[in-house]
């Protein structure tokens, strides 16, 4: 199998206001997010490409308009967690590339959040 993933970037707001008060992720806060796509397939197209990483500009465009210095909880129908995040940009790009195979979201140097059915 040939896997390959590109990292996109932004910066926006959230908040957990379903947790308790005294939890950290319930106060208004920021992150710097990193979004991974990968994408997989067990033969190369004709150019010699899972997929041309160009044909992955949409998802910065989508990313850069609707998410970039955002509010998440005025996006999102879910909590805005880094797990629902995944899972929603799995969606969208599988909509529009079979070989998505995972999508990796990023709150912090330290945490990741990953979705692959």
């Amino acid at each position: 199998m040939f896997r390959i993933s590109k990292e996109f970037h932004f910066s926006a707001s959230h908040q957990l206001a379903h947790l308790p008060d005294d939890h950290q992720c319930a106060r208004l806060h920021g992150h710097n997010y990193i979004v991974v796509v990968e994408l997989a397939a067990a033969e190369l197209n004709a150019d010699g490409f899972v997929r041309d990483y160009h044909e992955l500009k949409p998802l910065k465009s989508y990313i850069d308009d609707h998410f970039d210095h955002r509010h998440l909880n005025d996006l999102l129908n879910v909590p805005s967690t880094a797990e629902n995040l995944a899972k929603h940009f799995y969606d969208w790009c599988k909509s529009r590339w079979s070989e998505v195979a995972m999508v990796k979201v990023s709150e912090t140097p330290k945490t990741w959040a990953e979705y692959r059915p």
